[in-house]
């Protein structure tokens, strides 16, 4: 076993989903919140944005837990260059989905692993592209009535029932819409020289 594998692992996020899908590796590690603003800076893009605030979040952690492997994440969605955030309330997810709908959506998702210890600090970046459905007011009411996302970018659950607002996914790392892009994830891990498996 190398010094690497032996580390402590941190998400640096206190989202359920996240920490789901992280459990998925079985890998033990804990959860810390890394306490980051989460506005876009001026001019700042989807993509870029959500790789700053993977890494942000990653180092913000790790400032304050050095030797170990810390896993920051960020999910933004993209409306032809627009960057959607979690929207907070029934008014402004109805409003997000009104904007979406019948619109391709490019969820940014980006994950960052950092060991300050090592000087280890990558991040890569899972766009999925979202095609959704022309949906109806009442139905857009429905969803949100019956899943409350407003706690997620974008306004939908895909893993949820919002599912059915969606027409197609084009994406190469499932888990990527989620919140955690876990192929990425292994890779960054096995670059900071932990095996997964």
């Amino acid at each position: 076993m190398t010094q690497s594998s032996q580390r402590q692992i941190i998400l640096a996020s206190t989202s359920v989903y996240r920490r789901q899908l992280l459990e998925r590796l079985r890998l033990p590690f804990t959860v810390i919140a890394s306490h980051v603003d989460e506005a876009a800076l001026a001019d700042e893009g989807p993509e870029p944005l959500a790789r700053r605030l993977a890494l942000a979040k990653a180092l913000a952690v790790a400032s304050q837990h050095p030797e170990c492997l810390v896993i920051g994440s960020d999910q933004v969605a993209d409306l032809d260059g627009e960057a959607l955030g979690k929207p907070g309330t029934h008014a402004r997810a109805v409003a997000q989905l009104q904007r979406m709908r019948g619109q391709t959506v490019i969820f940014q998702t980006a994950v960052a692993v950092v060991c300050l210890a090592t000087g280890f600090a990558q991040t890569e970046l899972a766009a999925v592209k979202v095609q959704f459905r022309d949906l109806t007011d009442d139905q857009i009411a429905h969803y949100l009535l019956a899943e409350k996302p407003y706690d997620c970018a974008g306004s939908a659950k895909s893993e949820g029932l919002g599912i059915a607002l969606l027409a197609h996914i084009d994406n190469d790392d499932p888990t990527a819409l989620v919140g955690l892009p876990l192929i990425r994830t292994c890779h960054l891990l096995e670059a900071a020289g932990l095996t997964v498996l």
